[in-house]
């Protein structure tokens, strides 16, 4: 699934869902990749109905086919404790427990920003979205295009009435060690940073 260069990531809608569930699937065959699915504390269940979920713990786990039932083979996990402050910082897991990398939250950003680092504390890539807030690049530290995260239309049922998002993840070229955290990251902006 990493060596692909375009994920389309389609939310699962629910009424009143206190946890995530995304498909990941190849945007131009509908190609079932993989799942990512948000795990919780039972403790962070009731917070959520008082405080607003980018504060609280989460973690995603994505996991390589299979379905949203029964999972497939895991690949990383998306891990953010308790945020109480400006410059929020995520984790990224392998399936052996190591980190990958993570992402720190630029502290003053109008429109969305944050640096990805790999496992030795490199920045190797910047995320940064317009006002609009569903248009984000994926930069290199000289400004050079690494790929890019739009939103998809859903339709007028689905935007109005529900949280639900589909969106596209695209990378300018297929590197599975950079993919996994640039698919990590355009999971992040929707679990760990914009979900209310």
């Amino acid at each position: 699934m990493l060596n692909k260069t375009k994920f389309f990531i389609r939310e699962h809608v629910g009424l009143l869902k206190l946890s995530d569930t995304y498909d990941i699937l190849d945007p131009e065959t509908q190609e079932f990749l993989g799942v990512a699915k948000e795990k919780v504390p039972a403790a962070v269940h009731v917070l959520r109905l008082f405080v607003q979920k980018t504060m609280l713990p989460t973690s995603v786990i994505v996991y390589q086919g299979g379905s949203a039932e029964a999972p497939g083979l895991l690949l990383f996990e998306i891990r953010r404790s308790f945020n109480l402050g400006f410059r929020t910082r995520i984790q990224i897991i392998n399936s052996q427990g190591i980190s990958l990398g993570y992402f720190q939250k630029k502290a003053f950003s109008l429109g969305g920003a944050f640096f990805v680092f790999d496992a030795q504390g490199q920045q190797v890539a910047k995320v940064s979205g317009n006002w609009k807030g569903w248009d984000f690049r994926f930069e290199d530290a000289t400004g050079k295009a690494l790929g890019q995260v739009t939103k998809k239309w859903a339709g007028f049922g689905k935007e109005l009435f529900t949280t639900a998002d589909n969106y596209i993840v695209s990378l300018e070229q297929s590197n599975p060690g950079l993919a996994t955290l640039l698919l990590a990251a355009g999971l992040a902006i929707d679990t760990v940073f914009k979900e209310r």
